[in-house]
C-alpha cells in the first residue's frame, strides 16, 4: 500500500510538471532536443533570455510587466480613454533607454501572433486581449495618445517552442492602428544591443519623406471621410451647417485632459462614458462639454478675452436643452453606443472614436479644424464664393512652407489665419528642424519648441468663428495659439508687427477682397523685417491685370521672385477658381534687370473630383520635386517625369503688374505635330487589329 501511494504521489507530481513545463522532443534531422511551449511564461523566458544574451540588465535596460516603472505606468494611461475604461494591463516588455520606447507583447503559439482583416490590425478588444502584434500596437499607441512620447516600437513575439518563434516589429507614429509602418526585415532582437545598433535600425525604421507625404494624404482622406458621415449625422439631428464645425472644436477640447501651464493633470477630459443624459440643468450633456471647455481654458490660462470670444461661440453647443434629451441612436453611432443617448452624445461619441482617439496620426501638416470647415461650408455656404473663404489643402500649406525654407528660427505670420493651416504647417518644419538639431525630447529641443509656439508665430483673424477654430486647432497641437489674434489685420496696432518681426509671410487671402486679396500680400511684405520673404496663393488673374495698383506699389518696395501656376482643380469641388503662387522678398525693390522664375505645376499627379485625391501621375514624387525645380530650376535633380524646359522659364517682367503668370511668358505650341499625327494612326490602326483578332477568336468558340 506504502508503494502503491507513493507511486501515485510521483505519478501526480509528473503529471503537474508535465502541464507546467516545456517538453522535450527530439528532432530526428538533428538530434537536438526541441522544447515544446506549455504556458506563455515560456515565450517570456526565451525573450529574457535574448535580452540578457545581449547584454541588456533586467530592471535596468528593460523592464518585466510586474515591475514597470511608475513613468511609464503612467504614460500608459493614454489608454484609458475608452468608454468602458477598459484597461489590459501593462506589456511583457518594455525598452526606454533608446530615442523611442520598445513594448514587446508575448503569446503562446503562432496562431496567437497577429489578428488582422482586410481593413488591416484589427484593435477591438478580443485581438488586443489575445493576440501579440496587436496588444504590442494598443500599448505603443497608448504610450503616444498620452503625449509623453512622439514615437514607438511595438513588437509582437509569438511560438509553440524554441524553434517555432515568430517576430514582427512595426513603427508607430500615432495614437491609433492606422499609424503604423510593418517593419518586414526584423526577425531577430539584435537591434536592442546598444545605441549604435538601435539608432541604424531607428534610422531605417522611422519615415521617409514620401512616406509622411502620403500619410498627410490619407489622413486628408480619411478625415474627409468621417466629416461627411458626421455632417450627416448632424444634419439627422438638426445642427445646423453653420454650427455644426463649432461642435467638432468644442467638443475636441473638452476631450483633452485639463492641465496647467506646467503641464500637470488636473482633470481628465470628457469621455462618452461620462455624459450620461442627466435633465438637471447644471447636468445636461451640453452643460458638462461648456463647462469642461472652460475649466480647460483657464488651467491654460488662456488670456480672459479670448475664452469669452471662444466660449461665445461653443455656446451653441448648450443652448437647446432639446439636443440634450435622450432619442433613438442614429445608424452612424448604433455600434458604438447602447441604448438612447443625446443628440449631444451621439455626436461626442462619434468625434472621441472617430477623431479624437487618432488626433496624434491626423495631426502633422493636416488642419483638423479647416478639412470639417470645407465639409461643413459645403452645406452652409454652397461653394463659399458668397464671403472668399476658401482653405488652402494642408499638401499645399506644407509645400509653400518649404519653398520659404521655414526653420526653428523663423518667424511666421498669417494676415487672414481661417482655420490656421499655415501656421501648423510652419510650426510643424520649425519643430522638426528643433528636433533635427537637439534631438527628439531633449531639454534643449523642448525648450525651443516652447519658444516657437508661444513666440515665432502671428496670425491675425477678422471672422470670430474662424479665429476660434483657429484658437483651438493650435490649442490640440498643444498651443501655438499665444499670439492668434482676433481683428482686422489693416487695422492692428503697428506694435503687433513692430514687436513680433515676421521674416516669413504665408497667405491665402479671402479673393472676395478688392483686387483678388493682393492688398493683403503689400501690406503684410510692409510689415516684415528686410530680406523676409513671402508666398501667397491666389486667384491668378490678381497676377494678369485685376491687381495692378497693388502689384505696381509692390514692385517698388519689393521683388517678385517666383511665379508657380497651380493645377486648375486644386480647390474643387470647394471652388473652380485657377490659382498661382507668387513668392516676394520684403524690402527689396524689384530689378528689373534680373529675371522671375515661372513654373508650370498644372500637373501635380492628383486627380480632383467629391470624391478623395486619387494619384494619376506620381504625385509625392511631384510634390518633392517642385521644391527642387524652385531652387535649381532646368538643373534640378528630379524624380518624376517632368519636362524641364516645359514648366521652367525664367523671364522679365515688366512694371506693369500684369504679366505675373507662367502663361504670359511659356507660349505651348498646341498645334499638331506630324509626330502626332503618325501616333495618332499607329494607335487607331492597333485598336483596329485588336477588334479583328477578338472578333475571329469569338466566331471560332
Amino acid at each position: 500500500m506504502v508503494l502503491q501511494a507513493q507511486c501515485a504521489n510521483q505519478w501526480a507530481m509528473n503529471t503537474k510538471l508535465f502541464y507546467n513545463t516545456r517538453i522535450e522532443v527530439l528532432d530526428m534531422a538533428t538530434n537536438n532536443k526541441i522544447l515544446n511551449y506549455k504556458i506563455e511564461d515560456h515565450v517570456n523566458d526565451w525573450v529574457k533570455a535574448r535580452l540578457t544574451a545581449l547584454g541588456l540588465k533586467n530592471q535596468h535596460d528593460y523592464y518585466v510587466e510586474s515591475a514597470m516603472p511608475a513613468y511609464l505606468i503612467e504614460s500608459l494611461n493614454g489608454r484609458a480613454k475608452t468608454e468602458n475604461k477598459t484597461n489590459f494591463g501593462k506589456p511583457d516588455f518594455s525598452l526606454t533607454k533608446y530615442r523611442v520606447p520598445v513594448i514587446i507583447e508575448n503569446k503562446l503559439s503562432l496562431k496567437k501572433l497577429i489578428s488582422e482583416s482586410k481593413e488591416g490590425i484589427k484593435s477591438d478588444p478580443e485581438a488586443i486581449k489575445s493576440y501579440a502584434v496587436n496588444g504590442a500596437i494598443y500599448y505603443a499607441t497608448g504610450m503616444i495618445a498620452s503625449g509623453k512620447y512622439g514615437e514607438a516600437i511595438a513588437i509582437g513575439i509569438a511560438g509553440d517552442s524554441d524553434n517555432a518563434i515568430e517576430i514582427k516589429a512595426y513603427f508607430v507614429y500615432g495614437s491609433d492602428f492606422k499609424s503604423v509602418k510593418e517593419l518586414t526585415n526584423v526577425t531577430a532582437l539584435n537591434f536592442l544591443e546598444n545605441e549604435q545598433t538601435f539608432n541604424i535600425f531607428y534610422n531605417d525604421a522611422s519615415l521617409t519623406d514620401e512616406e509622411k507625404h502620403e500619410i498627410l494624404i490619407n489622413s486628408q482622406a480619411d478625415l474627409q471621410k468621417h466629416a461627411k458621415a458626421l455632417n450627416k449625422l448632424m444634419h439627422n439631428h438638426n445642427i445646423t451647417a453653420p454650427q455644426r464645425v463649432l461642435y467638432v472644436s468644442g467638443m475636441l477640447l473638452s476631450m483633452q485632459k485639463v492641465v496647467d501651464t506646467s503641464g500637470n493633470k488636473i482633470q481628465d477630459g470628457l469621455t462618452p462614458y461620462d455624459l450620461k443624459g442627466i435633465q438637471t440643468e447644471t447636468k445636461r450633456d451640453g452643460v458638462q462639454i461648456i463647462n469642461q471647455i472652460k475649466e480647460f481654458l483657464v488651467a491654460r490660462k488662456i488670456p480672459y478675452d479670448k475664452q469669452n470670444l471662444m466660449l461665445s461661440s461653443f455656446s451653441e453647443i448648450s443652448k437647446d436643452e432639446q439636443r440634450d434629451h435622450l432619442t433613438e441612436l442614429d445608424k452612424e453611432v448604433s455600434k458604438i453606443i447602447n441604448g438612447n443617448a443625446s443628440s449631444n452624445k451621439q455626436i461626442f461619441s462619434f468625434i472621441y472614436h472617430n477623431i479624437f482617439l487618432s488626433i496624434d496620426a491626423k495631426a502633422g501638416h493636416l488642419d483638423i479644424m479647416g478639412e470639417m470647415y470645407s465639409e461643413f461650408l459645403k452645406y452652409a455656404l454652397g461653394d463659399g464664393k458668397e464671403i472668399g473663404i476658401v482653405l488652402t489643402p494642408p499638401y499645399i500649406t506644407k509645400m509653400m512652407a518649404q519653398i520659404l525654407n521655414i526653420n526653428q528660427n523663423s518667424k511666421v505670420m498669417d494676415l487672414a489665419t481661417g482655420s490656421a493651416g499655415f501656421l501648423i504647417s510652419a510650426m510643424e518644419l520649425m519643430i522638426q528642424d528643433a528636433e533635427t538639431t537637439f534631438g527628439k525630447k531633449t531639454a534643449e529641443a523642448e525648450a525651443k519648441i516652447r519658444t516657437i509656439k508661444s513666440q515665432q508665430l502671428l496670425g491675425v483673424e477678422l471672422n470670430a468663428e474662424m479665429y476660434t477654430l483657429a484658437a483651438t486647432n493650435m490649442i490640440l497641437r498643444n498651443d501655438g495659439s499665444a499670439n492668434i489674434q482676433k481683428g482686422n489685420s489693416f487695422n492692428t496696432p503697428e506694435a503687433l508687427y513692430t514687436d513680433f518681426k515676421a521674416d516669413r509671410l504665408l497667405l491665402n487671402p479671402p479673393f472676395s477682397y478688392s483686387e483678388n486679396g493682393m492688398p493683403f500680400i503689400a501690406f503684410g511684405l510692409d510689415k516684415m523685417e528686410k530680406g523676409g520673404l513671402g508666398a501667397i496663393i491666389i486667384q491668378d488673374s490678381a497676377g494678369s491685370g485685376k491687381a495692378t495698383k497693388t502689384n505696381q506699389a509692390i514692385l517698388k518696395k519689393h521683388t517678385l521672385i517666383a511665379s508657380i501656376k497651380m493645377p486648375t482643380d486644386l480647390f474643387q469641388p470647394m471652388a473652380g477658381v485657377q490659382t498661382s503662387i507668387y513668392i516676394l522678398e520684403a524690402h527689396k525693390p524689384h530689378d528689373f534687370e534680373k529675371t522671375v522664375k515661372f513654373i508650370d505645376f498644372r500637373n501635380d499627379g492628383y486627380k480632383r473630383n467629391k470624391r478623395p485625391l486619387q494619384e494619376l501621375d506620381a504625385p509625392t514624387q511631384r510634390y518633392s520635386d517642385i521644391i527642387k525645380i524652385y531652387k535649381a530650376g532646368k538643373s534640378a535633380k528630379i524624380e518624376a517625369a517632368w519636362s524641364l524646359n516645359d514648366v521652367y522659364v525664367e523671364d522679365f517682367i515688366s512694371a506693369s503688374g500684369a504679366d505675373w503668370n507662367f502663361d504670359r511668358h511659356k507660349v505651348i505650341d498646341t498645334r499638331p505635330t506630324f509626330d502626332d499625327f503618325r501616333k495618332t494612326v499607329a494607335d487607331y490602326l492597333a485598336w483596329e487589329v485588336q477588334q479583328l483578332i477578338q472578333r475571329d477568336n469569338t466566331l471560332g468558340k
